[in-house]
């Protein structure tokens, strides 16, 4: 597992990992990007946005083509 590097993304929720577990490894960048396969959707983007209001060292990152409907 990588310690260090430019950025971190951690998909968002998940059951058996908590963002808090990597705030201690030495990224420049921390990106929380909303769990968006399966029927909550909308559910973990609002997640995702609260956790980063509440969190600034996380910064929020979306996957555009899917928002756009691009494959």
């Amino acid at each position: 597992m990588l310690k260090n590097g430019s950025e971190l993304k951690f998909v968002y929720p998940q059951q058996s990992f908590h963002p808090s577990q990597f705030e201690n490894f030495d990224f420049e960048h921390f990106y929380i990007q909303p769990m968006e396969d399966g029927i909550n959707t909308q559910y973990n983007t609002e997640a995702a946005i609260e956790f980063c209001l509440a969190n600034p060292k996380w910064k929020l990152s979306i996957q555009t083509h899917k928002i756009l409907k691009i494959k």
